[in-house]
């Protein structure tokens, strides 16, 4: 399977046709449509469901679409390294990361280092947990940024100097909003919109069910979440309360949403987190003495 027609077979899944695809790509409709045919048959699969005019991904096309974004990905991400391996002044940094205000402080170690080295580039990628060590585990990622509770024994890691607090994001006609705090028994009785980290069924690693206690499982959780910014569309429309963390949502005096923290206050620590033993490309080094040197010596 080579790399040139997984290319190939991404564009046909991205463009829809042989014939669009073809035009994107420089090469004839033949040579593209007998790539595809000679991948079918090395895998013993049929990729694309053909139409008089489209071609649709079947089952399995979607399966190979992921995997073969992450082999592209990888391999992109290793040229580039080896680009630039020789030449400390620039390079490519992958770094991920949930919705944290924190980010401020990531992104001013890393203007501050491109200030110095303008040949350095980010890729930023926003997940959960999940998502952003999974990439890191397969070397998608350089860096993780990771708000806890999350396991992050298996890597190294720089506890960050800022803290996410809890609370939750609602409409400003809403009853709620006239409260300063919000206590738990406020929760019980009204619509919720939630993270899938805050809603997590393993309570080791969900500090929101851990303050909220043994009355959790009567929350009437009507949606969930990955982004804060679609939450926040949520709860303009009337679906709900989100809970979230501070400083996400755009709750200034001009928006029509707010913010009230809980109370009892929950917070939440943050780390970045990159794996143990890693080799990093030069900028990526570079990047992370940057934050060891603006974090202090709390690594471990």
């Amino acid at each position: 399977m080579e790399i040139r027609v997984l290319r190939y077979f991404l564009a046909i899944a991205r463009e829809g046709s042989i014939t669009n695809a073809a035009n994107f790509l420089h090469v004839t409709q033949p040579t593209l449509s007998r790539q595809i045919h000679d991948l079918e048959n090395d895998l013993g699969q049929k990729l694309f469901t053909r139409g008089s005019h489209n071609m649709s991904l079947t089952a399995e096309g979607m399966i190979l679409r992921k995997r073969a974004e992450e082999i592209i990905s990888m391999v992109d991400k290793t040229e580039a390294e080896f680009h630039f391996m020789e030449n400390i002044v620039g390079g490519e940094i992958y770094i991920g990361g949930g919705e944290t205000d924190a980010v401020k402080l990531i992104a001013q170690i890393a203007c501050d280092l491109r200030n110095d080295y303008p040949g350095i580039h980010y890729h930023l990628y926003s997940g959960n947990s999940e998502d952003v060590t999974e990439r890191l585990d397969k070397g998608l990622l350089d860096f993780g940024i990771l708000i806890q509770p999350a396991d992050i024994s298996k890597y190294d890691y720089i506890n960050i100097p800022a803290k996410d607090t809890w609370g939750v994001v609602m409409r400003k006609d809403s009853p709620l909003a006239q409260k300063a705090t919000i206590q738990k028994e406020d929760l019980l009785n009204v619509p919720l919109i939630c993270s899938r980290q805050a809603i997590s069924q393993e309570r080791s690693k969900n500090e929101f069910a851990e303050w909220f206690g043994e009355d959790f499982d009567k929350l009437d959780i009507v949606t969930t979440f990955n982004l804060v910014y679609n939450a926040a569309i949520m709860v303009d429309a009337g679906i709900g309360y989100a809970v979230t963390i501070d400083k996400i949502a755009n709750t200034d005096e001009n928006s029509s949403l707010c913010f009230r923290p809980l109370e009892p206050k929950l917070d939440s620590g943050l780390n970045v987190i990159w794996k143990k033993y890693q080799i990093f490309s030069s900028a990526a080094e570079l990047f992370l003495e940057r934050l060891q040197k603006n974090f202090g010596d709390n690594s471990a």
